[in-house]
């Protein structure tokens, strides 16, 4: 007797909160055989120009116009009776499926939000028919020619600043990449420089509130504080700084760039810089702290200025496009025939479909970019992009501090995940 084949039953959305009291898109899904699964759908702060729409109701008498009730009825009325009865290994299919209806570029029809959450749902639905992990899964689906299963590298957010925190901070995250074997031994480090981060902090009479995304963010004169500070944190807590632990940085420039001027406006030291200047500066940094990745080093739209970069320091530097790509294999393929950046930040909320993601890591890995799975700093308790990065191959992924739950729960799964390996 044929094994009866495992559909969609039912989906419904609902309004929850993400990780800083906003409103975000949660999504249950429910397969013909009994089993349930759910999605959270993450949300950025500091948004890229030419990433997918996020739908928000606007209206100013709940949640300062941030609701999300609309794209909660847009999956509940329209798009997930479209998807009910179809198999929900047929990812590709529903995704195109969704696009279509939505008919828009940016996905504004429904909502990015709207889209992704079924997406998300559906794939790990696809998991649960097949009755495999979900990062199983996913390699199975996308990456079958992959030969092994690796765990990605993890940026860990000790210093929040920029759009992640209430400072005169630029620079946005400083992080430490552990270089021990082990996601167990990765993680402890990490916690434990951490730790040793808040009492250095203390000792100079810094605050040690945290940012959006876990780090600590004091109020320091300038960013290259920010680099000596953490340095210092790394080899009280017993590690040596660029062996056992090296630094990563996200600049997030577009913040502080002017268009208008065309200058890089440094609010923590009062001057502006220019893209020449601002290499000068990043050269330096290197030389001077084991600064090993700097993502959107320069505005997402200073094409010329990338490729400078990318000549100067892509030899040696990590230099990851995320305002730059916003996960679309379009900006991407322009980054690659250009020769602009070396590495990729993946945010499945950023293009909106699990499909369209696949499609960006794919190009990335044909180019030989290096893959870096990413948060939002407004995340769910949804793990999912830890079984994305190990089912993907990805080399690294960043995901917070260790701290804050909706940070700490993906680190807990890549252990999980570890764990299941061996």
């Amino acid at each position: 007797m044929a094994k009866k084949k495992i559909t969609i039953k039912k989906v419904r959305a609902s309004e929850i909160l993400d990780s800083r009291g906003n409103p975000t898109v949660r999504v249950d899904l429910q397969l013909s055989n009994g089993k349930k699964v759910w999605a959270g759908v993450p949300s950025g702060a500091s948004t890229g120009e030419h990433e997918a729409l996020e739908l928000r109701d606007g209206d100013k008498s709940r949640y300062g116009g941030k609701g999300v009730l609309q794209a909660v009825r847009n999956i509940n009325s329209k798009l997930g009776p479209m998807v009910v009865g179809m198999d929900p290994k047929k990812q590709e299919m529903i995704d195109e499926l969704l696009l279509h209806k939505d008919g828009t570029d940016n996905k504004s029809g429904y909502g990015a939000n709207a889209i992704l959450g079924i997406s998300l749902a559906v794939a790990k639905g696809g998991a649960r028919a097949s009755k495999k992990p979900l990062y199983v899964y996913l390699k199975n689906q996308f990456w079958p020619k992959h030969k092994s299963l690796n765990l990605p590298g993890i940026m860990v957010n000790v210093m929040n600043g920029g759009r992640h925190a209430d400072s005169r901070l630029d620079l946005q995250e400083c992080m430490i990449v552990p270089q021990q074997n082990s996601m167990s031994e990765k993680v402890r480090c990490a916690a434990e420089i951490f730790h040793t981060l808040e009492k250095v902090l203390k000792k100079l009479k810094l605050n040690t509130n945290i940012g959006n995304e876990g780090g600590y963010a004091p109020d320091l004169k300038n960013d290259e504080q920010v680099l000596f500070l953490v340095n210092k944190a790394i080899n009280q807590a017993g590690y040596r700084s660029g062996q056992q632990v090296k630094l990563a940085l996200d600049v997030a420039a577009a913040e502080f760039y002017n268009k208008d001027n065309q200058s890089y406006e440094l609010k923590s030291e009062r001057r502006k810089l220019s893209t020449d200047d601002m290499i000068k500066m990043y050269k330096a940094w290197v030389r001077k702290f084991p600064i090993i990745s700097i993502e959107d080093g320069l505005d997402q739209d200073d094409w010329e200025g990338w490729e400078q970069l990318t000549t100067a320091m892509g030899r040696k530097t990590m230099l990851v496009g995320d305002d730059l790509f916003v996960t679309d294999v379009e900006r991407l393929g322009k980054g690659i025939a250009n020769n602009v950046a070396n590495a990729i930040l993946i945010k499945v909320n950023q293009i909106g479909t699990v499909s369209e993601t696949v499609d960006a890591i794919r190009l990335a890995q044909k180019s030989k970019y290096k893959v870096v799975i990413s948060h939002r700093s407004g995340e769910t308790t949804d793990d999912f992009i830890s079984d994305l990065a190990v089912g993907s191959g990805a080399e690294f992924i960043k995901t917070g501090s260790t701290s804050r739950g909706e940070r700490v729960v993906k680190y807990n799964r890549l252990m999980e995940i570890e764990d299941e390996l061996k």
